[in-house]
């Protein structure tokens, strides 16, 4: 692995049909450079950052290690659970025994707030009907109402095209669904794993998010999450397991071109030095892709610019005191979504440190740390009795402004597949046609279906482990 010093040199030495650069260090190239060495492939990953992991990484502010962001996975994630063992991180990523998500609803007196989401040890869908029927922030009729809608979407065919055109909130409306059952149950779950409001959702995604998740497998929305900085799992395991594999990685890398040789071959262009290989994937955003692309790549480049994106701002807080006793919840009846103590994995010794996570947020997305602050410190008080009287010793915020594509109807004609009309050239990132929302799954699925194109092209065996997820799914 080198830190970016290079030298002229080219690779031509290498064997044909033995070589790959992947260009983007997130988890879509992460797991596409694994997924190849694994079979043989001589690897080479290019990331323009100086770190890898994409857009689930970690800072240092002061003594805190800070996430970007908070990142969830649920049990239904087999692809990134497979990244997890692949990298040996599963430890430290643990999910929940059950399925429970405290709800609290600022609407409601204070000793009436807190319902939960959980689920029994049941068939689908009777695993989540007693939760429902209990659930105290709907009517009995909305519940039975929802309870209906459930059923309905259970039945949809995610095959269909047609569902792709159709907005999710749009649907929940023929279907019954109260503006308060979709704010209190739908939107609940879908900001957090869509990054948008039903209205502005693809019904193919919203219903593959909750056929999955809620409707295919008792545990399948169990969530998980890093117990540890993410960057420990994404950047410090992921470049252990890609050195364990033999892939060179270089990092502070910036790709500025990439062009088919008249041999068959591919020339990677980063200042200083051509990298040659017989096959490129670009893992990278779909802006950066579109720069990349060469020409006749594919039919309509174009199309990756109409992809739109969706902001996510996460609010972070430091308390003098423990305020919270859970390890997160969600508000209802507030500007706030969903809230995780972060005190063990930042290494915070003394008092509680707090991440909001606010998906959907171009309202806020540039709104000035001190109007910020204004607008979120009063609405935990109003939340967390705790905090009343605690001293709020830091008060920051991070922005990803292109933190995932947007899910809008229509997205999925825009979505590419792995395979492109250059000969050796694929794609890889959670905007690729995987079926699935932006998320850390999507992205790992990407990776994992570039590596597959590329043995396949090549006539060469994938290592049986690289597939056991689907099995598990």
């Amino acid at each position: 692995m080198t830190d970016g010093t290079r030298s002229e040199r080219t690779h031509d030495d290498i064997p044909s049909g033995r070589t790959a650069v992947v260009i983007g260090g997130g988890l879509a190239g992460v797991t596409t450079a694994l997924a190849l060495a694994d079979a043989g492939i001589r690897v080479t990953l290019l990331e323009g950052r100086p770190r890898l992991g994409g857009l689930a990484f970690s800072f240092r502010r002061g003594d805190l290690t800070v996430d970007n962001g908070q990142h969830v996975y649920l049990r239904c994630c087999t692809a990134y659970r497979w990244f997890l063992d692949r990298i040996e991180g599963a430890a430290l990523a643990p999910l929940q025994d059950r399925l429970d998500v405290p709800v609290l609803d600022l609407a409601k007196p204070e000793r009436r707030r807190l319902g939960r989401l959980r689920r029994d040890p049941l068939p689908v869908p009777l695993h989540l009907g007693r939760s429902l029927a209990s659930y105290p922030h709907l009517s009995l009729a909305e519940r039975a109402r929802v309870g209906r809608a459930a059923l309905a979407l259970r039945a949809l065919d995610l095959g269909d095209p047609a569902l792709d055109a159709q907005d999710f909130g749009g649907w929940l409306a023929a279907h019954g669904q109260s503006a308060r059952a979709v704010e209190a149950l739908w939107d609940l779950v879908g900001v957090a794993t869509l990054n948008a409001v039903a209205r502005d959702s693809s019904l193919a995604l919203a219903a593959m998010v909750f056929k999955t998740g809620l409707l295919s497998d008792p545990g399948a929305a169990d969530i998980g999450w890093a117990h540890v900085p993410l960057g420990e799992l994404h950047d410090e395991l992921a470049r252990k397991a890609l050195d364990s594999a033999g892939v060179r990685t270089e990092i502070r890398t910036r790709v500025t071109s990439v062009s088919h040789n008249e041999n068959g071959t591919w020339s990677v262009q980063v200042p200083g030095e051509t990298h040659t290989a017989d096959t490129v994937v670009l893992a990278v955003a779909q802006r950066e892709a579109y720069d990349l692309l060469p020409e006749g790549a594919l039919d309509a480049p174009e199309n990756l610019l109409e992809i739109g994106t969706a902001p996510i701002l996460n609010v972070h807080v430091v308390y003098d005191r423990t305020v919270l006793t859970t390890p997160f919840f969600a508000a209802l009846g507030s500007p706030v979504q969903w809230v995780f103590d972060r005190t063990h994995a930042s290494g915070l010794r003394e008092g509680q440190y707090l991440a909001l996570s606010q998906s959907a947020a171009q309202d806020e997305i540039d709104a000035p740390v001190a109007v910020l602050r204004e607008r979120y410190l009063p609405e935990l008080e109003r939340l967390l009795p705790g905090t009343r009287g605690a001293g709020v010793k830091d008060f920051f915020v991070t922005r990803e402004r292109t933190a995932t594509f947007a899910p809008t109807p229509g997205v999925g004609r825009l979505r590419p597949g792995t395979r492109t009309k250059a000969p050796g050239l694929y794609l890889a990132g959670a905007w690729t046609a995987t079926g699935w929302p932006a998320t850390m799954e999507s992205a790992v699925r990407s990776g994992v279906n570039a590596a597959d194109a590329v043995l396949r092209t090549l006539g060469r065996p994938r290592p049986r482990h690289l597939f056991e997820f689907e099995e598990a799914a």
